[in-house]
């Protein structure tokens, strides 16, 4: 079976692997199958477009060389309204999930519809992010989720979406990045914010230690790459993907 396409990335700027402490035993639902992977688009060992899956380990291992922390944060977000943010970002985590050292999470923070989030979660969820960020009865092991890859968790948007940018400048906000980090020595957290023009994502960059910017080849300007680097702050900015 021929893959398809997952789209072609490439890093620009500073962003092998960084030995961690042992993987806590985590429950499992049944793994998907190669096949069911290209199917929702996720990086795989033994995929056959080498060329992908080479650039997004690349991504992972130049994160890891210029942020050596077990406990990295990283938000991804897009220049325009594309959805290309959305897969590079779960595909980053997967890349981290991939070493049978560490464990990934991946935040869906994108707001708007998300086919990729419909994919990792085929069964649904019955409450996410926003939710628990409004409702503090929920907990945050209510709203982290199994997915079929081993050593990734995800946490969905949720469904109160209206104040989202109040949601994301909470204090129970910050105390739940503060509790993913340090449940597990060796978890690494990619948030996928939605495009970088968004007043949500400049709020959510405040949690990452380093922020990468998706770039769709073709289809913006520079004045808008360089509007979306300054957004984010170039102090944080890891570097950009070009996707196509």
């Amino acid at each position: 079976m021929k893959d398809e396409k997952l789209g072609t990335v490439k890093l620009v700027g500073q962003p092998t692997s960084v030995p961690a402490s042992n993987i806590d035993d985590m429950n499992q639902v049944v793994m998907w199958s190669s096949d069911e992977l290209l199917e929702r688009k996720i990086i795989y060992p033994g995929m056959r477009d080498r060329e992908v899956l080479t650039a997004f380990r690349e991504i992972r291992n130049r994160l890891l060389l210029k942020y050596p922390s077990n406990n990295l944060v990283v938000l991804v977000s897009c220049v325009g309204e594309h959805t290309e943010g959305n897969s590079t970002a779960v595909n980053l985590a997967a890349s981290f999930a991939l070493d049978e050292r560490k464990t990934a999470l991946y935040i869906d923070c994108s707001l708007g519809d998300s086919p990729q989030m419909d994919k990792l979660l085929p069964s649904g969820s019955e409450a996410g992010l926003t939710d628990f960020l409004v409702n503090e009865k929920l907990r945050v092991d209510d709203i982290i989720y199994a997915t079929g890859l081993p050593r990734l968790r995800v946490v969905p948007i949720g469904f109160s979406k209206e104040r989202a940018s109040e949601y994301f400048n909470s204090k129970r906000m910050r105390q739940f990045i503060d509790d993913i980090k340090n449940r597990y020595e060796d978890r690494y957290t990619i948030i996928g914010a939605p495009s970088v023009s968004r007043s949500e994502t400049r709020v959510l960059s405040q949690y990452c230690d380093a922020s990468v910017l998706t770039v769709p080849f073709g289809k913006v300007v520079m004045s808008e790459v360089l509007a979306g680097v300054d957004a984010l702050g170039k102090d944080r900015m890891a570097g950009l993907v070009f996707s196509k």
